[in-house]
């Protein structure tokens, strides 16, 4: 009790405020801090507003300086990259009418350094069909990097290292596929699935949209 009245009668001086004035102005009354003074302690409520009235805190004592606070921008970590409303069939292709951006999901930016990803060129899709199962599931939601659209070239597509995952426009039709070109303006299209045959493409039918760096999906056991 009695710290409490020290911190009170501190605070009324460095206001330069009487007694009567903080408890007319507290509790409505004059009174308040005369009982604080003969010993009365009156309810938490109004000691809070007490407190309140005096800028000090609710433990009574002077305000505690905290220091400066530091703000942490976690949203400055991570890149929204758009979800658009197109798929990109592992099979025969698909056909959208719309590309509209419909969701974006947040990706650490450090994470998309080490992939060599810029995000302002990242966009994601989603793979339907079968035919790059394993890797790729119906369903998967796919990260493409659009500034990467050149396939490599290979002779013999049907040994050492498979061809990076690509997603691309094979006559306007959207696949999702392994590419790499066989010779100078003609490309086989792979699947995973080795239910379903390499096919092949032409040049001038072929738009690659980007390479296909990540894809993701959730377990529907």
């Amino acid at each position: 009790m009695g710290r409490l009245l020290r911190e009170i009668e501190q605070a009324l001086r460095r206001k330069g405020l009487s007694g009567r004035q903080v408890s007319i102005e507290v509790s409505g009354h004059d009174g308040l801090i005369r009982d604080l003074r003969a010993g009365r302690v009156p309810g938490a409520d109004r000691v809070a507003a007490l407190a309140e009235a005096l800028d000090l805190e609710f433990y009574f004592g002077p305000r505690r300086d905290s220091g400066a606070v530091q703000v942490i921008d976690r949203q400055a970590e991570y890149a929204h990259i758009p979800v658009h409303d197109a798929l990109l069939a592992a099979g025969h292709g698909a056909l959208n009418g719309s590309e509209e951006v419909v969701d974006f999901l947040a990706f650490r930016r450090d994470w998309l350094r080490r992939l060599g990803l810029d995000p302002s060129r990242a966009v994601i899709a989603r793979a339907t069909g079968d035919s790059m199962q394993p890797c790729v599931w119906h369903g998967d939601l796919v990260l493409i990097d659009r500034s990467r659209i050149d396939p490599p070239m290979h002779s013999r597509p049907d040994r050492g290292r498979r061809a990076p995952v690509f997603a691309l426009l094979d006559e306007g039709a959207a696949k999702i596929k392994r590419v790499q070109w066989i010779e100078p303006g003609l490309a086989v299209l792979l699947s995973d699935n080795p239910d379903y045959a390499p096919t092949f493409a032409r040049a001038e039918n072929l738009s690659i949209i980007g390479k296909v760096v990540w894809w993701g999906h959730t377990s529907r056991d």
